[in-house]
Protein backbone atom coordinates (compact mmCIF):
# COMPACT_ATOMS: atom_id res chain seq x y z
CA UNK A 1 0.00 0.00 0.00
CA UNK A 2 1.52 3.42 -0.68
CA UNK A 3 2.43 5.62 2.11
CA UNK A 4 -0.10 8.81 1.17
CA UNK A 5 -3.02 8.68 -0.44
CA UNK A 6 -2.88 9.92 -4.18
CA UNK A 7 -4.95 13.13 -3.83
CA UNK A 8 -3.80 16.24 -2.09
CA UNK A 9 -5.83 16.66 1.43
CA UNK A 10 -5.75 19.96 1.62
CA UNK A 11 -6.47 22.56 -1.46
CA UNK A 12 -3.36 24.79 -2.04
CA UNK A 13 -5.27 28.08 -0.68
CA UNK A 14 -5.41 26.56 2.61
CA UNK A 15 -2.03 25.26 2.74
CA UNK A 16 -0.71 28.72 2.03
CA UNK A 17 -3.35 30.05 4.61
CA UNK A 18 0.47 29.68 7.29
CA UNK A 19 2.15 32.35 4.64
CA UNK A 20 -0.22 34.79 6.33
CA UNK A 21 -1.57 33.81 9.40
CA UNK A 22 2.65 32.97 10.85
CA UNK A 23 3.49 36.99 10.01
CA UNK A 24 0.00 38.23 11.14
CA UNK A 25 0.93 36.30 14.70
CA UNK A 26 4.50 37.10 14.87
CA UNK A 27 3.17 41.11 14.14
CA UNK A 28 0.64 41.10 16.62
CA UNK A 29 3.11 39.75 19.41
CA UNK A 30 5.53 42.86 19.22
CA UNK A 31 4.90 46.14 21.84
CA UNK A 32 7.37 48.19 21.07
CA UNK A 33 9.37 48.93 24.66
CA UNK A 34 7.79 45.77 25.82
CA UNK A 35 8.98 42.64 24.20
CA UNK A 36 9.87 42.37 20.52
CA UNK A 37 10.09 38.64 18.53
CA UNK A 38 13.77 37.98 17.52
CA UNK A 39 14.69 38.09 13.91
CA UNK A 40 15.62 34.14 14.57
CA UNK A 41 11.77 33.46 15.48
CA UNK A 42 10.69 35.13 12.83
CA UNK A 43 12.96 33.21 10.18
CA UNK A 44 12.00 29.89 12.04
CA UNK A 45 8.34 30.89 11.90
CA UNK A 46 8.43 31.68 8.04
CA UNK A 47 10.50 28.64 7.30
CA UNK A 48 7.92 27.03 9.17
CA UNK A 49 4.80 28.53 6.54
CA UNK A 50 6.93 27.55 3.38
CA UNK A 51 7.85 24.13 4.69
CA UNK A 52 4.28 23.50 4.80
CA UNK A 53 3.27 24.26 1.31
CA UNK A 54 5.15 20.72 0.87
CA UNK A 55 3.17 18.80 2.73
CA UNK A 56 0.74 17.52 0.22
CA UNK A 57 3.76 16.04 -1.79
CA UNK A 58 5.64 15.17 1.42
CA UNK A 59 3.96 14.60 4.53
CA UNK A 60 5.90 12.78 6.70
CA UNK A 61 9.44 14.83 5.50
CA UNK A 62 7.62 18.11 6.10
CA UNK A 63 5.84 17.02 9.22
CA UNK A 64 9.18 16.29 10.92
CA UNK A 65 11.15 19.27 9.88
CA UNK A 66 8.01 21.27 10.76
CA UNK A 67 8.90 19.04 14.65
CA UNK A 68 12.88 20.09 14.10
CA UNK A 69 11.84 24.04 13.65
CA UNK A 70 9.47 24.25 16.48
CA UNK A 71 12.21 22.76 19.37
CA UNK A 72 14.17 26.33 19.25
CA UNK A 73 10.66 28.24 18.98
CA UNK A 74 9.42 25.79 22.14
CA UNK A 75 12.91 27.14 24.65
CA UNK A 76 12.69 30.44 24.02
CA UNK A 77 9.80 32.50 26.50
CA UNK A 78 7.61 33.16 23.61
CA UNK A 79 5.31 35.93 24.53
CA UNK A 80 1.41 36.29 23.06
CA UNK A 81 0.14 34.66 20.09
CA UNK A 82 3.62 34.24 18.39
CA UNK A 83 3.50 30.64 20.95
CA UNK A 84 0.96 29.66 18.62
CA UNK A 85 3.74 28.97 15.62
CA UNK A 86 5.59 26.02 16.18
CA UNK A 87 2.34 24.27 16.87
CA UNK A 88 1.89 23.96 13.05
CA UNK A 89 4.16 20.95 13.56
CA UNK A 90 0.88 19.36 15.11
CA UNK A 91 -1.21 20.33 12.14
CA UNK A 92 1.60 18.48 10.00
CA UNK A 93 1.17 14.95 12.32
CA UNK A 94 -2.46 15.24 11.97
CA UNK A 95 -1.99 15.77 8.25
CA UNK A 96 0.47 12.28 8.06
CA UNK A 97 -2.50 10.72 10.50
CA UNK A 98 -4.77 11.59 7.60
CA UNK A 99 -3.32 10.58 4.96
CA UNK A 100 -0.97 7.53 5.34
CA UNK A 101 -2.15 3.84 6.38
CA UNK A 102 1.45 2.96 7.30
CA UNK A 103 2.07 2.97 10.90
CA UNK A 104 6.04 3.39 10.86
CA UNK A 105 5.45 6.54 8.83
CA UNK A 106 2.73 7.95 11.26
CA UNK A 107 4.55 6.76 14.23
CA UNK A 108 8.01 8.18 13.07
CA UNK A 109 6.07 11.39 12.25
CA UNK A 110 4.11 10.96 16.10
CA UNK A 111 7.73 10.83 17.14
CA UNK A 112 9.25 13.29 15.90
CA UNK A 113 6.86 15.61 17.18
CA UNK A 114 6.67 14.18 20.85
CA UNK A 115 10.50 14.37 20.84
CA UNK A 116 9.91 18.18 19.67
CA UNK A 117 7.32 19.24 22.36
CA UNK A 118 9.76 17.44 25.08
CA UNK A 119 12.98 18.83 23.65
CA UNK A 120 11.24 22.06 24.42
CA UNK A 121 9.57 21.56 27.88
CA UNK A 122 13.09 20.54 29.11
CA UNK A 123 15.00 23.70 27.85
CA UNK A 124 12.10 26.24 28.59
CA UNK A 125 11.14 24.79 32.49
CA UNK A 126 13.75 23.97 35.11
CA UNK A 127 11.23 21.57 36.81
CA UNK A 128 10.94 19.30 33.95
CA UNK A 129 10.18 15.66 35.55
CA UNK A 130 6.81 16.37 36.62
CA UNK A 131 3.43 14.73 35.95
CA UNK A 132 2.10 18.06 34.41
CA UNK A 133 5.13 17.40 31.64
CA UNK A 134 4.13 13.83 31.13
CA UNK A 135 0.01 15.37 30.68
CA UNK A 136 0.92 18.32 28.74
CA UNK A 137 3.27 15.99 26.12
CA UNK A 138 0.51 13.72 25.81
CA UNK A 139 -2.10 16.32 25.05
CA UNK A 140 0.16 18.15 22.66
CA UNK A 141 0.74 14.67 20.90
CA UNK A 142 -2.10 12.47 21.14
CA UNK A 143 -4.61 14.95 19.98
CA UNK A 144 -3.77 15.63 16.70
CA UNK A 145 -2.94 12.17 15.93
CA UNK A 146 -6.60 11.12 17.27
CA UNK A 147 -7.65 13.89 14.73
CA UNK A 148 -5.87 12.48 12.40
CA UNK A 149 -6.43 8.64 12.84
CA UNK A 150 -10.26 9.77 13.01
CA UNK A 151 -10.67 11.62 9.98
CA UNK A 152 -8.54 8.81 8.31
CA UNK A 153 -11.18 6.39 9.17
CA UNK A 154 -14.22 8.89 7.99
CA UNK A 155 -12.47 9.03 4.69
CA UNK A 156 -12.01 5.62 4.42
CA UNK A 157 -15.31 5.15 5.03
CA UNK A 158 -16.55 7.20 2.43
CA UNK A 159 -15.05 5.11 0.30
CA UNK A 160 -16.05 2.39 0.92
CA UNK A 161 -19.62 3.52 0.67
CA UNK A 162 -18.99 4.88 -2.63
CA UNK A 163 -17.51 1.70 -3.79
CA UNK A 164 -20.55 -0.37 -2.48
CA UNK A 165 -22.54 2.19 -4.04
CA UNK A 166 -20.44 1.56 -7.04
CA UNK A 167 -21.45 -2.12 -7.23
CA UNK A 168 -24.93 -1.82 -6.38
CA UNK A 169 -25.21 -0.11 -9.52
CA UNK A 170 -23.66 -2.03 -12.04
CA UNK A 171 -24.82 -5.05 -9.95
CA UNK A 172 -28.53 -3.44 -11.03
CA UNK A 173 -27.19 -2.65 -14.07
CA UNK A 174 -26.65 -6.24 -14.81
CA UNK A 175 -29.47 -7.49 -13.84
CA UNK A 176 -31.41 -5.24 -16.18
CA UNK A 177 -29.93 -6.28 -18.68
CA UNK A 178 -30.77 -10.67 -18.00
CA UNK A 179 -33.94 -9.15 -17.64
CA UNK A 180 -33.96 -7.77 -21.12
CA UNK A 181 -31.94 -10.83 -22.42
CA UNK A 182 -34.69 -12.67 -20.93
CA UNK A 183 -37.39 -11.35 -22.53
CA UNK A 184 -35.82 -10.75 -25.60
CA UNK A 185 -35.10 -14.20 -25.68
CA UNK A 186 -39.08 -15.29 -24.97
CA UNK A 187 -39.94 -13.03 -27.39
CA UNK A 188 -38.03 -14.51 -29.85
CA UNK A 189 -39.32 -18.29 -28.76
CA UNK A 190 -43.11 -16.60 -29.29
CA UNK A 191 -41.70 -15.19 -32.73
CA UNK A 192 -41.26 -18.46 -33.55
CA UNK A 193 -43.99 -20.10 -32.31
CA UNK A 194 -46.79 -17.99 -33.84
CA UNK A 195 -45.23 -16.83 -37.51
CA UNK A 196 -42.44 -19.38 -38.51
CA UNK A 197 -44.51 -22.10 -38.24
CA UNK A 198 -47.47 -20.05 -39.95
CA UNK A 199 -44.98 -19.36 -42.85
CA UNK A 200 -43.50 -22.75 -43.62
CA UNK A 201 -47.20 -23.76 -43.68
CA UNK A 202 -47.65 -21.10 -46.44
CA UNK A 203 -44.66 -22.17 -48.56
CA UNK A 204 -45.43 -25.90 -48.18
CA UNK A 205 -49.29 -24.91 -49.42
CA UNK A 206 -47.92 -22.29 -52.54
CA UNK A 207 -45.87 -25.61 -53.72
CA UNK A 208 -48.18 -27.56 -53.79
CA UNK A 209 -50.65 -25.19 -55.14
CA UNK A 210 -47.53 -24.84 -57.85
CA UNK A 211 -48.07 -28.67 -58.22
CA UNK A 212 -51.46 -28.52 -58.63
CA UNK A 213 -52.30 -26.01 -61.38
CA UNK A 214 -49.21 -27.18 -63.33
CA UNK A 215 -51.20 -26.86 -66.47
CA UNK A 216 -52.66 -23.63 -65.20
CA UNK A 217 -52.39 -20.18 -67.25
CA UNK A 218 -48.82 -18.92 -67.41
CA UNK A 219 -49.63 -15.74 -65.71
CA UNK A 220 -51.15 -17.94 -63.00
CA UNK A 221 -48.16 -20.19 -62.13
CA UNK A 222 -45.94 -17.14 -62.56
CA UNK A 223 -47.95 -15.35 -60.00
CA UNK A 224 -47.77 -18.93 -57.80
CA UNK A 225 -43.83 -18.66 -57.96
CA UNK A 226 -43.80 -14.59 -56.88
CA UNK A 227 -46.00 -15.33 -53.70
CA UNK A 228 -43.72 -18.72 -53.26
CA UNK A 229 -40.46 -16.94 -53.67
CA UNK A 230 -41.45 -13.93 -51.19
CA UNK A 231 -42.88 -16.37 -48.45
CA UNK A 232 -39.77 -17.89 -48.68
CA UNK A 233 -37.50 -14.57 -48.25
CA UNK A 234 -40.31 -13.52 -45.40
CA UNK A 235 -39.62 -16.81 -43.72
CA UNK A 236 -36.01 -16.43 -44.33
CA UNK A 237 -36.16 -13.29 -43.01
CA UNK A 238 -38.44 -14.03 -39.36
CA UNK A 239 -35.27 -16.64 -39.07
CA UNK A 240 -32.77 -13.40 -38.79
CA UNK A 241 -35.09 -11.65 -36.81
CA UNK A 242 -35.44 -14.86 -34.31
CA UNK A 243 -31.56 -14.95 -33.81
CA UNK A 244 -31.03 -11.55 -33.48
CA UNK A 245 -33.87 -11.08 -30.88
CA UNK A 246 -31.91 -14.27 -28.39
CA UNK A 247 -28.98 -13.10 -29.08
CA UNK A 248 -28.77 -9.02 -27.65
CA UNK A 249 -25.15 -8.82 -29.01
CA UNK A 250 -26.33 -8.89 -32.37
CA UNK A 251 -28.01 -5.57 -31.75
CA UNK A 252 -24.63 -4.28 -31.86
CA UNK A 253 -23.07 -6.41 -34.66
CA UNK A 254 -23.92 -5.90 -38.12
CA UNK A 255 -24.03 -9.52 -39.88
CA UNK A 256 -20.96 -10.81 -41.41
CA UNK A 257 -20.07 -9.97 -45.50
CA UNK A 258 -19.78 -12.97 -47.69
CA UNK A 259 -16.60 -11.80 -48.09
CA UNK A 260 -15.83 -11.25 -45.00
CA UNK A 261 -16.45 -14.16 -43.22
CA UNK A 262 -12.79 -15.99 -44.28
CA UNK A 263 -10.92 -12.60 -42.76
CA UNK A 264 -13.04 -13.03 -39.38
CA UNK A 265 -12.08 -17.07 -39.09
CA UNK A 266 -8.14 -15.97 -39.79
CA UNK A 267 -8.59 -13.58 -37.21
CA UNK A 268 -10.15 -16.07 -34.64
CA UNK A 269 -7.05 -18.53 -35.54
CA UNK A 270 -4.53 -15.64 -35.41
CA UNK A 271 -5.82 -14.74 -32.05
CA UNK A 272 -5.77 -18.23 -30.57
CA UNK A 273 -2.35 -18.31 -32.09
CA UNK A 274 -1.74 -14.96 -30.01
CA UNK A 275 -2.17 -16.81 -27.02
CA UNK A 276 0.19 -19.55 -26.97
CA UNK A 277 -1.41 -22.31 -29.26
CA UNK A 278 -0.33 -23.86 -32.45
CA UNK A 279 -3.48 -24.01 -35.13
CA UNK A 280 -3.90 -25.34 -38.28
CA UNK A 281 -6.22 -24.08 -40.52
CA UNK A 282 -7.87 -25.21 -43.84
CA UNK A 283 -10.46 -22.76 -44.90
CA UNK A 284 -12.48 -22.85 -48.10
CA UNK A 285 -12.41 -19.25 -49.63
CA UNK A 286 -15.61 -19.69 -51.25
CA UNK A 287 -18.47 -20.11 -48.77
CA UNK A 288 -21.02 -17.57 -50.36
CA UNK A 289 -23.44 -19.82 -50.63
CA UNK A 290 -24.53 -18.89 -47.15
CA UNK A 291 -27.09 -16.80 -45.92
CA UNK A 292 -26.49 -13.97 -43.38
CA UNK A 293 -27.26 -15.74 -40.55
CA UNK A 294 -25.54 -19.24 -41.50
CA UNK A 295 -22.47 -16.28 -42.36
CA UNK A 296 -22.48 -15.27 -38.78
CA UNK A 297 -23.76 -18.69 -37.03
CA UNK A 298 -20.51 -20.31 -39.14
CA UNK A 299 -18.28 -17.68 -37.70
CA UNK A 300 -19.87 -18.02 -33.87
CA UNK A 301 -19.00 -21.62 -34.23
CA UNK A 302 -15.57 -20.98 -34.99
CA UNK A 303 -14.93 -18.25 -32.58
CA UNK A 304 -16.89 -20.27 -29.75
CA UNK A 305 -14.97 -23.50 -30.41
CA UNK A 306 -11.31 -21.60 -29.97
CA UNK A 307 -12.52 -19.80 -26.79
CA UNK A 308 -13.15 -22.93 -25.35
CA UNK A 309 -10.05 -24.37 -26.76
CA UNK A 310 -7.93 -21.75 -25.26
CA UNK A 311 -9.79 -22.50 -22.13
CA UNK A 312 -8.67 -25.90 -21.94
CA UNK A 313 -7.13 -27.43 -24.60
CA UNK A 314 -3.56 -28.08 -23.74
CA UNK A 315 -1.03 -25.75 -25.59
CA UNK A 316 1.12 -28.17 -26.42
CA UNK A 317 -0.74 -30.29 -28.57
CA UNK A 318 -2.07 -28.88 -32.14
CA UNK A 319 -5.16 -27.32 -32.48
CA UNK A 320 -7.26 -28.04 -35.96
CA UNK A 321 -9.84 -26.03 -37.67
CA UNK A 322 -11.13 -27.12 -41.25
CA UNK A 323 -14.10 -25.07 -43.09
CA UNK A 324 -14.88 -26.78 -46.26
CA UNK A 325 -17.73 -27.27 -48.27
CA UNK A 326 -19.98 -30.51 -47.72
CA UNK A 327 -23.13 -31.52 -49.26
CA UNK A 328 -24.59 -28.74 -50.50
CA UNK A 329 -23.73 -26.92 -47.17
CA UNK A 330 -20.28 -25.62 -45.55
CA UNK A 331 -18.78 -28.13 -42.90
CA UNK A 332 -17.12 -27.27 -40.24
CA UNK A 333 -14.25 -28.87 -38.16
CA UNK A 334 -12.84 -27.70 -34.85
CA UNK A 335 -10.59 -30.15 -32.55
CA UNK A 336 -8.30 -30.53 -29.99
CA UNK A 337 -6.59 -32.38 -27.12
CA UNK A 338 -8.30 -31.33 -23.44
CA UNK A 339 -7.35 -30.98 -20.45
CA UNK A 340 -10.65 -31.23 -18.67
CA UNK A 341 -13.51 -33.85 -18.42
CA UNK A 342 -16.07 -31.46 -18.11
CA UNK A 343 -15.38 -28.81 -21.10
CA UNK A 344 -18.79 -29.47 -22.94
CA UNK A 345 -20.90 -28.78 -19.85
CA UNK A 346 -20.94 -24.76 -20.36
CA UNK A 347 -23.66 -22.57 -21.90
CA UNK A 348 -21.56 -21.71 -24.56
CA UNK A 349 -22.18 -24.85 -26.08
CA UNK A 350 -25.87 -24.81 -25.80
CA UNK A 351 -26.00 -21.77 -27.50
CA UNK A 352 -23.87 -22.53 -30.54
CA UNK A 353 -26.27 -25.95 -31.05
CA UNK A 354 -29.29 -23.03 -30.86
CA UNK A 355 -27.62 -21.50 -33.45
CA UNK A 356 -26.97 -23.89 -35.54
CA UNK A 357 -30.70 -25.29 -35.12
CA UNK A 358 -31.90 -21.55 -36.05
CA UNK A 359 -29.66 -21.79 -39.18
CA UNK A 360 -31.22 -25.20 -40.21
CA UNK A 361 -27.91 -26.97 -39.31
CA UNK A 362 -25.89 -30.02 -37.46
CA UNK A 363 -23.82 -29.81 -34.22
CA UNK A 364 -21.90 -32.54 -33.18
CA UNK A 365 -19.44 -32.66 -30.30
CA UNK A 366 -17.83 -35.44 -28.82
CA UNK A 367 -15.34 -35.61 -26.76
CA UNK A 368 -13.46 -39.27 -26.57
CA UNK A 369 -10.14 -40.68 -25.10
CA UNK A 370 -9.24 -36.71 -24.50
CA UNK A 371 -9.84 -35.54 -27.63
CA UNK A 372 -12.50 -32.83 -28.14
CA UNK A 373 -14.44 -32.25 -31.75
CA UNK A 374 -17.36 -29.77 -32.36
CA UNK A 375 -18.14 -30.38 -35.92
CA UNK A 376 -21.38 -28.27 -37.42
CA UNK A 377 -22.73 -28.57 -40.82
CA UNK A 378 -24.93 -25.22 -42.74
CA UNK A 379 -26.94 -25.54 -45.46
CA UNK A 380 -26.55 -23.25 -48.30
CA UNK A 381 -29.14 -21.01 -48.79
CA UNK A 382 -31.64 -20.84 -51.85
CA UNK A 383 -30.58 -17.94 -54.59
CA UNK A 384 -32.93 -15.82 -53.79
CA UNK A 385 -32.27 -16.05 -49.69
CA UNK A 386 -28.38 -15.21 -50.31
CA UNK A 387 -27.88 -11.82 -49.09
Amino acid sequence: MSETRPNRVLPPLVRGLPLVLVPLLLLASNFPGEHQVPLWYWLAGMASAVVFLFGGRWPVPVSLTLSVLAVPMFVVDAWGLSSLVPYLGAVGLTEVAMRTHRTASVATAAAGWAAAVLLGLAGGHAAFWRAATVVETAAVVGLPLLLGLYLRAQRDLAATYRARAAEAEARRADDAARARAAERSALARELHDLVAHHMASIVLRIGVAQHVVADADPRVRGVLDDVHDTASGALSDIRRLLVALRDPDLGEVALVDADGVPAEIGAAVERTRAAGFTVTAELDPDLGDLDAIGRLTLLRVVQESLTNAMKHADPSDVVTVTVARRDGGVDVHIANRSRAADSGSGLGLVGMAERVALAGGTLDVVAAEGNWHVRAWLPAAKPEEVR
